[in-house]
């Protein structure tokens, strides 16, 4: 069986009360599970600045196919300095959950956490149900709420009662 690899290191300092302060906020903002959802955008974000580190050197095509890349992912980059100033609130702004915020399907980011989860949201006519879902520019404008018919709306049946009037010649 192949072992499953974290994608997100833990801090090296667990009691940092500056650092679950702002974590706390950032969970709040985006309506996130738990912190380590926070972690593994951090992480992304690390392997984002080693590629993008590891690419100075290199040609200006490979730059600008990397730079491409991550354009097309919704991120504002244009030069390898603006990948490494990139931060982990930009790929949280760029998950399903916060674009479905932001389109107004959602009220809430705890509501729009749960239209996902229950299989509500559909991103370029495939149902996704995964929150933490890096959402492309092109897929933006194919977001779409499911409306499914699960129940039969009866309704009641009205009584027609008929009142008679006497003939007492009153």
């Amino acid at each position: 069986m192949i072992r499953k690899h974290k994608k997100f290191n833990r801090p090296k300092k667990a009691f940092d009360s500056a650092r679950i302060a702002s974590e706390n906020i950032i969970v709040e903002k985006y309506g996130l599970k738990n912190k380590r959802e926070i972690w593994k955008a951090k992480a992304k974000l690390d392997i984002m600045r080693k590629t993008a580190k590891r690419l100075v050197d290199t040609s200006d095509d490979i730059q600008e196919q990397f730079l491409a890349k991550l354009r097309g992912n919704g991120f504002n980059v244009k030069n390898i300095v603006d990948v490494l100033a990139l931060t982990e609130e930009d790929i949280l702004k760029r998950r399903l959950q916060t674009i479905i915020l932001n389109k107004k399907l959602a009220t809430t980011p705890k509501g729009a956490r749960q239209l996902i989860i229950h299989g509500h949201i559909s991103v370029n006519e495939r149902k996704v149900d995964i929150p933490s879902y890096i959402v492309d520019v092109g897929e933006e404008e194919k977001i779409k709420l499911l409306l499914t018919k699960k129940t039969k709306i009866v309704k009641p049946k009205l009584e027609v009662v008929e009142m008679g009037v006497e003939e007492n010649g009153e």
